[in-house]
Protein backbone atom coordinates (compact mmCIF):
# COMPACT_ATOMS: atom_id res chain seq x y z
CA UNK A 1 0.00 0.00 0.00
CA UNK A 2 1.04 3.36 -0.99
CA UNK A 3 2.03 6.15 1.33
CA UNK A 4 -0.35 9.29 1.50
CA UNK A 5 0.70 11.82 -0.12
CA UNK A 6 0.04 15.63 0.78
CA UNK A 7 0.89 18.79 -1.47
CA UNK A 8 1.78 21.46 1.44
CA UNK A 9 2.64 24.22 -1.41
CA UNK A 10 0.94 24.04 -4.76
CA UNK A 11 -0.31 27.33 -6.42
CA UNK A 12 -3.11 28.23 -8.71
CA UNK A 13 -4.17 30.88 -11.95
CA UNK A 14 -7.68 30.60 -12.98
CA UNK A 15 -7.96 31.41 -16.48
CA UNK A 16 -10.96 33.58 -16.38
CA UNK A 17 -9.32 37.21 -15.98
CA UNK A 18 -12.33 38.71 -15.34
CA UNK A 19 -13.57 37.45 -12.50
CA UNK A 20 -10.13 36.99 -11.03
CA UNK A 21 -8.07 40.28 -12.14
CA UNK A 22 -4.33 39.75 -12.03
CA UNK A 23 -3.31 42.69 -9.77
CA UNK A 24 0.75 40.64 -8.56
CA UNK A 25 2.82 42.87 -6.37
CA UNK A 26 5.08 45.18 -6.83
CA UNK A 27 3.27 45.31 -10.62
CA UNK A 28 5.28 42.60 -12.08
CA UNK A 29 3.88 38.78 -12.51
CA UNK A 30 5.78 35.77 -12.28
CA UNK A 31 7.33 34.55 -15.21
CA UNK A 32 6.07 31.16 -14.30
CA UNK A 33 2.48 32.50 -13.73
CA UNK A 34 2.58 33.86 -17.02
CA UNK A 35 4.06 31.08 -19.42
CA UNK A 36 2.71 28.00 -17.32
CA UNK A 37 -0.09 28.98 -15.11
CA UNK A 38 -2.41 25.99 -13.94
CA UNK A 39 -6.06 26.34 -13.11
CA UNK A 40 -7.74 24.24 -9.89
CA UNK A 41 -9.59 21.51 -12.46
CA UNK A 42 -5.88 21.11 -13.91
CA UNK A 43 -4.06 20.04 -10.62
CA UNK A 44 -7.24 18.40 -9.76
CA UNK A 45 -6.29 15.98 -12.09
CA UNK A 46 -2.84 15.89 -11.97
CA UNK A 47 -3.27 15.33 -8.23
CA UNK A 48 -5.01 11.79 -9.24
CA UNK A 49 -2.23 10.82 -11.67
CA UNK A 50 0.51 11.98 -9.14
CA UNK A 51 -1.19 10.04 -6.24
CA UNK A 52 -1.48 13.41 -4.35
CA UNK A 53 -4.27 12.96 -1.95
CA UNK A 54 -4.44 16.28 -0.23
CA UNK A 55 -3.37 19.79 -0.64
CA UNK A 56 -2.95 22.86 0.90
CA UNK A 57 -2.98 25.72 -1.82
CA UNK A 58 -0.98 28.11 -1.70
CA UNK A 59 -2.20 31.55 -2.87
CA UNK A 60 0.06 33.61 -5.81
CA UNK A 61 1.32 36.55 -4.49
CA UNK A 62 2.73 37.64 -7.62
CA UNK A 63 -0.74 36.97 -9.70
CA UNK A 64 -3.28 38.51 -7.43
CA UNK A 65 -1.23 40.20 -4.99
CA UNK A 66 -3.76 40.23 -1.53
CA UNK A 67 -6.83 39.15 -3.46
CA UNK A 68 -7.24 35.74 -2.31
CA UNK A 69 -10.97 35.08 -4.16
CA UNK A 70 -9.81 32.24 -6.61
CA UNK A 71 -8.07 30.15 -3.70
CA UNK A 72 -10.69 30.69 -1.69
CA UNK A 73 -13.53 29.49 -4.16
CA UNK A 74 -11.98 26.49 -5.18
CA UNK A 75 -11.46 25.60 -1.59
CA UNK A 76 -14.78 26.14 -0.83
CA UNK A 77 -15.35 23.33 -3.66
CA UNK A 78 -13.64 20.82 -1.85
CA UNK A 79 -13.53 21.28 2.00
CA UNK A 80 -12.28 17.69 2.99
CA UNK A 81 -9.25 17.89 0.65
CA UNK A 82 -8.07 21.54 0.59
CA UNK A 83 -7.52 24.50 2.99
CA UNK A 84 -5.58 27.01 1.49
CA UNK A 85 -2.77 29.49 2.63
CA UNK A 86 -3.86 33.26 1.58
CA UNK A 87 -2.09 36.36 2.02
CA UNK A 88 -2.96 39.47 4.34
CA UNK A 89 -0.94 43.12 4.00
CA UNK A 90 0.00 42.77 7.60
CA UNK A 91 1.07 46.26 8.00
CA UNK A 92 -2.58 47.65 7.72
CA UNK A 93 -4.53 48.23 10.32
CA UNK A 94 -7.09 46.16 9.55
CA UNK A 95 -4.59 42.95 9.30
CA UNK A 96 -6.66 41.01 11.83
CA UNK A 97 -10.31 41.62 10.69
CA UNK A 98 -8.87 40.43 6.83
CA UNK A 99 -7.74 36.96 8.56
CA UNK A 100 -11.18 37.06 10.09
CA UNK A 101 -12.70 37.39 7.01
CA UNK A 102 -10.48 35.07 4.77
CA UNK A 103 -10.36 32.21 7.96
CA UNK A 104 -14.51 32.19 7.07
CA UNK A 105 -13.36 31.17 3.28
CA UNK A 106 -11.06 28.75 4.45
CA UNK A 107 -8.08 30.38 4.93
CA UNK A 108 -5.87 27.73 7.30
CA UNK A 109 -2.55 29.74 7.54
CA UNK A 110 -1.25 33.24 6.28
CA UNK A 111 1.71 33.80 4.29
CA UNK A 112 4.31 36.53 4.82
CA UNK A 113 6.01 37.22 1.15
CA UNK A 114 9.08 38.92 1.81
CA UNK A 115 9.80 38.70 -1.73
CA UNK A 116 10.42 36.27 -4.74
CA UNK A 117 11.78 36.41 -7.88
CA UNK A 118 9.80 39.70 -8.81
CA UNK A 119 9.53 41.66 -5.68
CA UNK A 120 12.53 41.45 -3.93
CA UNK A 121 12.74 43.22 -0.52
CA UNK A 122 14.85 43.05 2.55
CA UNK A 123 12.05 42.28 4.40
CA UNK A 124 12.67 44.59 7.68
CA UNK A 125 9.18 44.81 7.72
CA UNK A 126 8.61 41.09 9.26
CA UNK A 127 9.56 42.99 12.57
CA UNK A 128 7.59 46.36 12.18
CA UNK A 129 5.63 46.76 15.74
CA UNK A 130 2.56 46.94 13.37
CA UNK A 131 2.17 43.55 12.76
CA UNK A 132 2.67 42.06 16.23
CA UNK A 133 -1.24 42.13 16.92
CA UNK A 134 -1.66 39.59 13.68
CA UNK A 135 1.92 37.51 15.18
CA UNK A 136 -0.39 37.32 18.76
CA UNK A 137 -3.62 36.83 17.04
CA UNK A 138 -2.27 33.89 15.15
CA UNK A 139 -1.31 32.55 18.30
CA UNK A 140 -4.34 32.91 20.26
CA UNK A 141 -6.65 30.85 17.03
CA UNK A 142 -3.67 28.71 16.24
CA UNK A 143 -3.25 29.51 12.51
CA UNK A 144 0.36 28.90 11.52
CA UNK A 145 2.19 31.84 9.69
CA UNK A 146 4.20 30.80 6.47
CA UNK A 147 7.14 33.02 5.88
CA UNK A 148 9.15 32.95 2.70
CA UNK A 149 12.67 34.70 3.15
CA UNK A 150 16.46 34.10 2.26
CA UNK A 151 18.97 32.80 4.87
CA UNK A 152 19.32 37.03 5.73
CA UNK A 153 16.14 37.02 7.27
CA UNK A 154 16.73 33.83 9.53
CA UNK A 155 17.39 36.22 12.11
CA UNK A 156 14.75 38.18 11.89
CA UNK A 157 12.62 34.52 11.69
CA UNK A 158 14.43 33.68 15.55
CA UNK A 159 13.50 36.23 16.88
CA UNK A 160 9.83 36.19 15.99
CA UNK A 161 9.64 32.19 17.45
CA UNK A 162 11.67 33.78 20.36
CA UNK A 163 8.99 37.28 20.75
CA UNK A 164 5.72 34.65 19.52
CA UNK A 165 6.56 31.06 20.98
CA UNK A 166 3.10 29.84 20.56
CA UNK A 167 2.69 31.06 17.19
CA UNK A 168 3.77 27.86 14.50
CA UNK A 169 6.21 28.80 11.62
CA UNK A 170 6.42 27.23 8.43
CA UNK A 171 9.79 27.98 6.47
CA UNK A 172 8.99 28.44 2.38
CA UNK A 173 11.72 26.45 0.92
CA UNK A 174 13.64 25.88 4.20
CA UNK A 175 14.83 29.37 3.37
CA UNK A 176 16.78 28.39 0.44
CA UNK A 177 20.12 27.49 2.57
CA UNK A 178 23.67 27.07 0.98
CA UNK A 179 24.47 23.43 0.49
CA UNK A 180 27.23 23.38 -2.26
CA UNK A 181 29.85 23.07 0.57
CA UNK A 182 28.17 19.58 1.05
CA UNK A 183 28.97 17.88 4.43
CA UNK A 184 29.37 19.39 7.08
CA UNK A 185 26.87 22.02 6.08
CA UNK A 186 29.06 24.55 7.17
CA UNK A 187 27.45 27.32 5.02
CA UNK A 188 23.82 26.34 6.28
CA UNK A 189 24.54 26.31 9.90
CA UNK A 190 22.37 29.20 10.52
CA UNK A 191 19.37 26.91 9.22
CA UNK A 192 20.83 24.41 11.26
CA UNK A 193 20.66 26.90 14.21
CA UNK A 194 17.02 27.14 14.59
CA UNK A 195 16.37 23.71 15.10
CA UNK A 196 16.54 25.10 18.68
CA UNK A 197 13.08 26.96 18.28
CA UNK A 198 10.24 23.84 18.54
CA UNK A 199 7.68 25.98 17.00
CA UNK A 200 9.67 26.16 13.28
CA UNK A 201 8.73 23.89 11.11
CA UNK A 202 10.06 23.49 7.20
CA UNK A 203 8.61 22.91 3.77
CA UNK A 204 10.92 20.82 1.08
CA UNK A 205 9.96 21.85 -2.12
CA UNK A 206 11.65 20.99 -5.39
CA UNK A 207 14.03 24.38 -5.03
CA UNK A 208 15.27 22.07 -1.84
CA UNK A 209 15.38 19.15 -4.35
CA UNK A 210 17.72 21.20 -6.43
CA UNK A 211 20.07 22.24 -3.63
CA UNK A 212 20.71 19.33 -2.06
CA UNK A 213 22.21 18.11 -5.32
CA UNK A 214 24.12 20.83 -6.27
CA UNK A 215 28.57 21.04 -5.61
CA UNK A 216 29.29 18.42 -3.60
CA UNK A 217 26.02 18.46 -1.56
CA UNK A 218 24.02 15.09 -2.12
CA UNK A 219 19.68 14.24 -0.83
CA UNK A 220 21.39 11.49 0.77
CA UNK A 221 23.53 13.37 3.07
CA UNK A 222 21.60 16.95 3.39
CA UNK A 223 18.11 15.36 4.72
CA UNK A 224 19.75 12.33 6.97
CA UNK A 225 21.28 15.73 8.72
CA UNK A 226 18.07 17.63 8.09
CA UNK A 227 16.16 14.66 9.79
CA UNK A 228 18.62 14.52 12.44
CA UNK A 229 18.79 18.13 13.75
CA UNK A 230 14.33 18.99 13.37
CA UNK A 231 13.11 15.61 13.45
CA UNK A 232 10.90 14.22 10.36
CA UNK A 233 8.25 15.39 12.12
CA UNK A 234 8.87 18.88 11.88
CA UNK A 235 9.05 18.65 7.95
CA UNK A 236 6.42 18.52 5.10
CA UNK A 237 6.67 18.17 1.44
CA UNK A 238 5.36 21.00 -0.80
CA UNK A 239 5.95 20.68 -4.90
CA UNK A 240 5.97 24.30 -4.78
CA UNK A 241 3.80 23.56 -8.82
CA UNK A 242 3.46 25.22 -11.26
CA UNK A 243 6.36 27.53 -9.88
CA UNK A 244 8.44 24.21 -10.47
CA UNK A 245 8.15 23.16 -13.68
CA UNK A 246 6.10 20.40 -13.67
CA UNK A 247 4.42 17.93 -14.24
CA UNK A 248 3.20 17.37 -11.03
CA UNK A 249 4.16 13.56 -11.20
CA UNK A 250 7.81 14.28 -12.23
CA UNK A 251 8.33 16.32 -8.97
CA UNK A 252 7.11 14.41 -6.59
CA UNK A 253 9.14 11.34 -7.95
CA UNK A 254 11.82 13.68 -7.50
CA UNK A 255 10.65 14.04 -3.63
CA UNK A 256 10.76 9.89 -3.94
CA UNK A 257 14.81 9.64 -5.11
CA UNK A 258 16.03 12.68 -2.78
CA UNK A 259 14.36 10.51 0.58
CA UNK A 260 14.81 7.21 -0.58
CA UNK A 261 17.76 7.00 1.86
CA UNK A 262 15.65 7.70 4.61
CA UNK A 263 13.93 5.11 6.99
CA UNK A 264 10.30 4.67 6.14
CA UNK A 265 9.00 6.32 9.34
CA UNK A 266 11.07 9.54 8.48
CA UNK A 267 9.00 9.39 4.80
CA UNK A 268 5.97 8.73 5.97
CA UNK A 269 5.99 11.94 8.41
CA UNK A 270 7.25 14.04 5.23
CA UNK A 271 4.91 12.51 2.73
CA UNK A 272 1.69 11.42 4.66
CA UNK A 273 0.07 14.69 6.80
CA UNK A 274 -3.31 15.31 5.51
CA UNK A 275 -3.87 19.22 4.52
CA UNK A 276 -5.96 19.89 7.61
CA UNK A 277 -3.95 18.00 9.55
CA UNK A 278 -0.46 19.53 9.26
CA UNK A 279 -2.19 22.63 9.81
CA UNK A 280 -4.79 21.39 13.20
CA UNK A 281 -1.12 19.78 14.30
CA UNK A 282 0.51 22.75 14.16
CA UNK A 283 -1.96 24.32 16.41
CA UNK A 284 -1.96 22.39 18.93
Amino acid sequence: MRSRIVDIHPHIISPDTEKYPHAPLGGVHSNWSETRPVSFEQILVEMDEAGVDKAAIVHSSTTYGYDNSYVADCVATMPQRFTGVYAVDVLKPDAVQMIEYWRGRGMGGIRLFTGGATNQTRGSWLLDQRTFPVWEHCQEIGMPVVVQTTPDGLGMVAELLTRFPRAKVLLDHMGRPVLEDGPPYAAAESLFAMAKHPNLYLKITPRSFDLSAGGKATPESFFAKLVAEFGANRLAFGSNYPASAGPLKKLVDQGHACFAALSEEDRSWIWARTAQSVYRELAD
